[in-house]
């Protein structure tokens, strides 16, 4: 028989039987012309596919193997897998007549093997009374494999995706069957396991020779993959190493899969960190972060993968090494998706345009944001808000230093006088032009404040404001209120001297304000951010720390927790008329009054976007419990000073000092140690560090 027979045999038969019929002899000397896809290969009615997205892609549990019908049911899955590989393989042997003859003859070979695990398969669990056909069979892989259009990407998607998967599954679930005895069933799975290996082989070798030199195998790989394919598809439970070393993977491609997990069937999430929201806000598209700012957001651009889960996707200029992000699955942090957008935008024909997803999570809504997930938006079925409704202007107006002074006087004037709480003096003025600005000076001068900060309405954090601590304005101090005015208004408070800053997380939903949790804040003596830190209750109550500065009441914590209550309902009235969804963060301190007395700022700052201190409570929800945690930023200066020459040398002292230990079960929780959340060797102006203790911090 002809080649080209056999394949169209297989591929358009209904009857299973001459499906899985070989001849003896096989030629090919006539391939004839490329045959066109199917919508879906012959089959039997009984094995004809399900529905799309009907959810029948799931491999079945493995947790009632001692039930005989439960290990038919696992079995008809295999089958189905074996048999859709057959399929595949005698299309492309249709599609592609002037393949090499070397690469037609191994694809044969390798079809006959699938004949006989589907077969093997069948006969199997037919010992347990299921037959083919009596389940649903999912055709998920024929819609992502048939439409190749090259042979290159048909051994990235069959060979090294869907075969490579199965190195997994045969592998763990020979485990399985043997450890309830049936180890006939744990033969089987090992022996086709062996063929599979052989048959992942014959794809990278091919690979290998077809793709661009220039690029690794892993580049290529993924380059190669197109929705709804990605590489989580190409690994199963647990990592089979051993088999993807004798199939010929390097060691790159191999830890690469390590920091993968298993593709779950939410539509994903999309994170992107950009932290010039406000900066875009006030000064327009003409604004541009100078060389310092820009080596900050590059270097922290992964770390909204801390924010998410697994099968979500953060958009990236560069993706974190593998390397990298091995070591933070080893400290148990899974790898999310992520995207590379080398210029910031998503390309018209980028295959994230045709994939259905739940919700865009920027670190911050702006114009920047907008502009980069904006083509997102159609695919985003879980997104409470159009794209305008973004960034309107009363969206815009919760970003303004003003906006939340005023919403502390208005929540000051309408509550009860208290002894550790601030007066409405302290929260601060909004003037809009320099006159304006220099009478509120003289006046809350004459109030007895002689030290003041005044900050821009909107601007970059760290970058909008000016301290007056000397009795008369200097001429660059007039100059700049003078320009910021220009542009819009400034906030003019008195400087409190602060004893300890802290913050409440929150997230607003459609079904209200959410308490996340609280943190400390660790800022330097001019207010500026370099870190958070959390304690084991931080979902329920204020750092103990808190309670011990103001230290006037012993049911302190109980009334500050009363006042969020009030100011949270007060809040989200804001939040619902202005339609705002998502992160929000209030920056709070307590400080020393003039009297000696301490008292409490709660509203400092209301930031609706993510923070700092929501990714410290993200990264305490991977901690054990009893743990305390501290997230800072360390610039090259602070490592320096501590005696260390760069990023990569303090980060390995540190992680030698505190070597990550874990418990718990089924994932692992830290219990204590330390860990650089971006790559210590890649880092150009800041490195991200986490560390967890049971104690007070060392």
């Amino acid at each position: 028989m002809e080649l080209r027979e056999f394949a169209g045999q297989v591929l358009f038969s209904d009857n299973l039987e001459e499906k899985l019929r070989c001849p003896d002899v096989i030629t090919d000397e006539h391939p004839g012309k490329p045959t066109v896809s199917p919508a879906m290969p012959g089959r039997p009615a009984n094995l004809c596919f399900t529905a799309i997205n009907s959810g029948e892609n799931r491999l079945p549990g493995v947790r009632h193997l001692e039930d005989e019908s439960e290990r038919g049911w696992l079995l008809h899955f295999l089958a189905n897998r074996e048999l859709l590989a057959t399929e595949l393989l005698a299309l492309v042997l249709l599609r592609f007549p002037d393949a090499p003859t070397a690469f037609r003859e191994g694809v044969l070979k390798i079809l006959k093997d699938e004949q006989t695990h589907t077969r093997m398969y069948i006969r199997r669990m037919e010992q347990w009374g299921v037959l083919f056909g009596d389940l649903p069979v999912s055709g998920f892989f024929w819609r992502a494999i048939a439409p190749t259009e090259t042979l290159l990407d048909y051994v990235a998607r069959l060979s090294l995706t869907f075969e490579s998967a199965n190195l997994d599954f045969c592998d763990h679930l020979s485990g399985a069957f043997q450890q309830v005895g049936d180890s006939a069933t744990a033969g089987l799975l090992s022996h086709i396991c062996q063929d599979e290996i052989g048959h992942v082989a014959c794809g990278l070798q091919w690979f290998r020779k077809w793709k661009n030199p220039d690029e690794s195998d892993w580049e290529a790989f993924r380059r190669g993959l197109a929705f709804p394919l990605s590489p989580e598809r190409a690994r199963g439970f647990t990592l089979n190493v051993e088999g993807r070393r004798e199939a010929g993977f390097d060691p790159d491609f191999i830890s690469h899969l390590e920091v993968l997990e298993q593709i779950k069937d939410r539509p994903p999430n999309v994170f992107v960190f950009n932290p010039f929201a406000e900066a875009y806000m006030a000064q327009g598209p003409a604004f541009t972060p100078v060389k310092a700012q820009a080596l900050l957001a590059q270097d922290l651009a992964h770390l909204p993968q801390f924010l998410c889960r697994n099968e979500d996707v953060v958009l990236v200029r560069r993706r974190p090494s593998a390397e990298f992000l091995r070591q933070l699955a080893q400290a148990g942090f899974p790898s999310p998706e992520f995207v590379e957008l080398p210029d910031g935008r998503i390309p018209s024909r980028h295959p994230l345009l045709d994939r259905k997803l739940n919700q865009l999570r920027p670190w911050a809504w702006g114009p920047d944001s907008l502009a980069t997930l904006e083509p997102l938006f159609k695919n985003a079925v879980g997104e409470p808000s159009l794209p305008g409704n973004r960034v309107n202007p009363h969206v815009r107006e919760l970003y303004s230093k003003g906006w939340s002074a005023g919403f502390l006087r208005d929540f000051l004037r309408h509550s009860a006088p208290e002894p550790w709480l601030c007066t409405e003096k302290e929260a601060g003025v909004t003037v809009s032009d320099a006159g304006a600005a220099l009478e509120e000076i003289r006046r809350i001068r004459a109030g007895g404040h002689q030290r003041l900060v005044i900050k821009q309405g909107l601007g970059l954090a760290g970058h909008n404001a000016i301290r007056l601590w000397e009795p008369g304005l200097l001429d660059h101090q007039k100059a700049w209120i003078e320009k910021s005015t220009a542009r819009g208004s400034v906030v003019i408070e008195p400087w409190l001297e602060r004893e300890i800053d802290f913050s409440v997380q929150t997230e607003m939903t459609p079904e209200g304000l959410k308490v996340c949790g609280y943190t400390g804040l660790l800022n330097d003596q001019r207010g500026q951010f370099q870190g958070n830190w959390a304690e084991p209750d931080f979902p329920h109550r204020l750092p103990a720390a808190v309670a011990s500065a103001i230290g006037q009441s012993p049911n302190i914590l109980i009334q500050l927790r009363q006042m969020y209550q009030d100011i949270l309902a007060r809040l989200v009235k804001e939040l619902q008329a202005r339609r705002f969804t998502g992160p929000l963060g209030i920056d709070a301190f307590v400080y020393r009054a003039s009297d000696g007395t301490r008292r409490v700022k709660p509203v400092v700052e209301i930031n609706p976007r993510y923070t700092m201190g929501r990714l410290t409570l993200e990264l305490m929800q991977r901690t054990s419990p009893g743990a305390f945690g501290w997230f800072r930023l360390m610039s090259l200066a602070q490592v320096r000073a501590q005696g260390f020459h760069d990023f990569v040398q303090f980060a390995e002292a540190m992680s030698c000092r505190f070597p990550l230990r874990h418990e718990g079960h089924p994932s692992p929780r830290i219990r204590e140690g330390f860990l650089s959340l971006n790559d210590a060797r890649e880092a150009q102006s800041v490195l991200a560090t986490f560390q967890a203790s049971r104690g007070e911090q060392r």
